[in-house]
């Protein structure tokens, strides 16, 4: 069950990645949907990620997109582990039904790393299938608010990303 989900159509144009970070900076700074992330890096990973999967979104299938952001109530199987913190999940559904494939970027390319950031950066990532397209998703756990990132087992932190 998803305690709070919110929406944003993007327009198959370069400019909307720009637009689709600035709108996940508004969401994390209005503390909307990111009330389990209050402290800047796990918000800056989240824009850092937005980043990357409206740029797949954009790039590799010039067709609208729609970026979804919800954060979710903690699983008590993984509570249990001890990972406190609450998933937010970004979702990226677009209309190509081709499949998501890492590349191996070379030292001096330009481009090419960026499903690569979201498998170091999110603690789980994926995609399916979704009508005659597909939907990419990936989610980072975050600390509950009050307690300090480093409260959170250390293979749930996350790597501070600044963008």
């Amino acid at each position: 069950m998803q305690e709070l989900e919110r929406q944003l159509e993007v327009a198959p144009e370069p400019a909307e990645v720009a637009r689709a970070r600035r709108w996940m900076r508004a969401q994390v700074g209005q503390g909307l949907p990111c009330p389990a992330c209050p402290d800047a890096a796990p918000g800056d990973t989240l824009v850092l990620l937005v980043s990357e999967l409206v740029t797949n979104a954009v790039v590799h299938t010039g067709r609208p997109a729609v970026l979804r952001v919800a954060v979710r109530p903690p699983e008590p199987a993984r509570a249990e582990r001890g990972c406190a913190g609450r998933p937010v999940r970004l979702e990226v559904v677009d209309g190509s039904g081709l499949a998501p494939l890492p590349r191996q970027a070379g030292r001096c390319d330009t481009d090419g790393r960026g499903l690569e950031l979201v498998e170091v950066l999110a603690d789980r990532w994926g995609w399916q299938p979704e009508g005659e397209g597909k939907r990419v998703w990936c989610e980072v756990d975050c600390s509950p608010p009050g307690q300090p990132p480093d409260a959170v087992p250390a293979a749930n932190r996350r790597i501070p990303a600044s963008y």
